[in-house]
């Protein structure tokens, strides 16, 4: 048995009861702090840090009697922040002290920021890092702790998209807590992308419930997508990347012409993410987006949505050398005349389905933006 003290998002009882697999009245809580230490936010980061600090006090939970596998499964959860056990000494309410073990961050790893806030943490990111755990934890037993860290960026780009497509209504009066039935729910496969399968019913429209479908999905991120055009010059900007997909489906020409793309990372909004991936992908600055509306990219195998822009720009530059190096991105651009990129959208010229949406959204409202 083992005895552990929290100081940051696992004083979050939410989170602490899904890694842990149990209900937290199942557990022995009390209060404590740990002196000369303080809590801080990690830097560029939406978890806490611990510190030593002489005359500091780190407040937290104490939780005893945690079982072999509680350790095992906060290990392999924490385990994905780079964070280690070490023996403490914590401070009780009542004077006493008891011994501890703490999570500690491999020095030098962190850079630490403000102090951090549990109530703040909470409000704004515990939401999400409750979804995220739930995948984290849907893997115990079956993938190694290092495979999940090196996922840990999709699973939480992942999660922001799930709480945005909770907000995706668009009036349909069926209720899925009464015309979805749910048999089974897997997590299959985790990477970069994740695979869920699922076996359920769902109603027909004669009103009966359908047949047992087992179906899987490839489980993405939300993101967006920009075609940077200039109304002064009347010219669209187009970027060129490998596509490993593409030629995995045989596809002799693997390197595609498409617009500026990306994933909305967790605390973006999809306007801040289109202004970021035209600055990465392409080195440009753009004036302004037009909203030219948002779709499931490809709703029979994926969960991926994306939001569609035009960014109006001056653009007088290409580059060879676009993307991020630390993403394995290798871009470079092209700028055509509309009626050249017309013409080649005419002719079938081009591959990638969003830039055909965009290309069509343009004609019809090119006059208003050159105006």
């Amino acid at each position: 048995m083992s005895d552990l003290f929290f100081y940051g998002t696992l004083r979050h009882m939410p989170l602490l009861k899904l890694v842990l697999g149990r209900a937290s009245s199942q557990l022995d809580i009390s209060q404590a702090s740990l002196s000369d230490h303080a809590v801080y936010g990690v830097q560029d980061q939406v978890f806490p840090m611990i510190l030593r600090e002489d005359g500091g006090v780190a407040r937290g939970l104490l939780v005893k009697g945690l079982s072999d596998e509680d350790r095992k499964r906060l290990i392999y959860y924490e385990g994905g922040f780079d964070y280690d056990l070490s023996p403490q000494s914590v401070d009780l309410p009542d004077g006493s002290k008891a011994q501890a073990s703490v999570f500690y961050p491999e020095p030098g790893l962190w850079t630490p920021d403000q102090p951090w806030s549990l109530q703040e943490w909470a409000d704004e990111w515990g939401e999400l890092t409750v979804l995220a755990a739930q995948e984290v934890m849907a893997y115990y037993g079956r993938v190694d702790a290092d495979r999940i860290e090196r996922s840990f960026p999709s699973i939480r780009t992942r999660a922001w998209a799930k709480l945005d497509a909770r907000k995706r209504s668009t009036g349909d009066p069926r209720d899925i807590a009464k015309d979805v039935i749910v048999h089974s729910h897997t997590h299959a496969y985790i990477d970069y992308f994740g695979m869920e399968e699922i076996a359920l019913q769902h109603r027909q429209h004669d009103g009966s419930m359908g047949k047992t479908l087992n179906r899987s999905g490839l489980m993405q991120g939300s993101a967006v997508i920009v075609l940077p055009y200039d109304p002064l010059r009347d010219t669209v900007l187009l970027v060129e990347q490998f596509r490993a997909p593409i030629f995995l489906a045989d596809d002799p020409e693997p390197w595609m012409w498409e617009p500026v793309a990306g994933m909305i990372d967790p605390g973006e909004t999809p306007e801040q993410a289109a202004l970021r991936e035209a600055e990465e992908e392409a080195q440009i600055t753009l004036d302004r987006l037009e909203n030219a509306g948002g779709a499931y990219s490809s709703s029979g195998s994926s969960t991926e949505y994306v939001y569609l822009f035009v960014g109006l720009a001056d653009l007088t530059k290409t580059i060879e050398d676009g993307g991020l190096a630390t993403e394995g991105e290798d871009i470079r651009t092209q700028i055509l005349p509309y009626q050249d990129f017309m013409d080649r959208v005419d002719s079938h010229g081009f591959k990638d389905l969003p830039l055909l949406a965009l290309a069509h959204w343009l004609a019809r409202h090119r006059d208003r933006l050159r105006g």
